[in-house]
């Protein structure tokens, strides 16, 4: 029965993980698919270049929420009282399993985001005092330099050290936190290849008409 709420668990998670905001809100308000445009990310960046900011930001709300209420609902109505001490565990894995949902999502043929605000809301969940500093620190680099992925991976890098030397002291929430600060960086590979080539773009809050901007 233990073994069945925990799989109900993962489940959940992974169902919400795979509702694409940025796939639906495009599809339901302007009859745009934003993966055939831009970047072809399901994601804020993408969203707000081809589709504006009013939507791109309902795109991060949404995210961040849904990773949120993954982790959170998940550990509070599927790990059974009995495997309590067990919750940083369940935490972690409800947290992979959401941002893959959000990555390869089920109703959208497998082909969605990048995971960064699903994970910022998981993380949330897991420790906020962490994540919003993290998110502070995000909002500094990318209001100085622009760059959404540099700001992204920043704050990812940044992240074990703000848990280890200021909010936490579970080794196995450190070892999570050094994933992701591995996990982001990869998944921003081609930025970072066009970081460093001196092409990636600035992002810009005027939505073009009838351009796709690459990010």
């Amino acid at each position: 029965m233990n073994i069945i709420l925990i799989t109900l668990g993962l489940i959940f998670a992974y169902l919400i993980g795979s509702f694409s905001s940025a796939v639906w809100l495009g599809r339901w308000i302007r009859n745009i698919d934003v993966r055939k445009f831009g970047s072809k990310n399901a994601g804020t960046t993408n969203t707000i270049r081809v589709l504006g900011l009013k939507i791109g930001l309902s795109v991060f709300f949404i995210d961040v929420f849904k990773g949120w209420i993954a982790v959170f609902a998940g550990l509070l109505l599927f790990l059974p009282k009995a495997y309590a001490e067990y919750s940083d565990y369940f935490e972690i894995v409800l947290t992979i399993v959401v941002v893959s949902g959000h990555i390869f999502p089920l109703y959208t043929g497998f082909k969605g985001g990048k995971g960064v605000a699903t994970a910022l809301g998981a993380t949330i969940a897991i420790f906020p005092l962490t994540a919003l500093c993290a998110l502070l620190l995000w909002g500094i680099i990318f209001i100085c330099t622009r760059y959404v992925s540099l700001a992204s991976i920043f704050a990812a890098v940044i992240f074990p050290f703000l848990y280890r030397f200021c909010f936490g002291n579970s080794t196995v929430l450190f070892v999570f936190t050094i994933i992701v600060a591995v996990f982001i960086p990869i998944m921003h590979h081609k930025n970072i290849r066009r970081l460093l080539n001196g092409t990636e773009n600035r992002m810009s809050f005027r939505k073009k008409k009838g351009s796709c901007v690459k990010t």
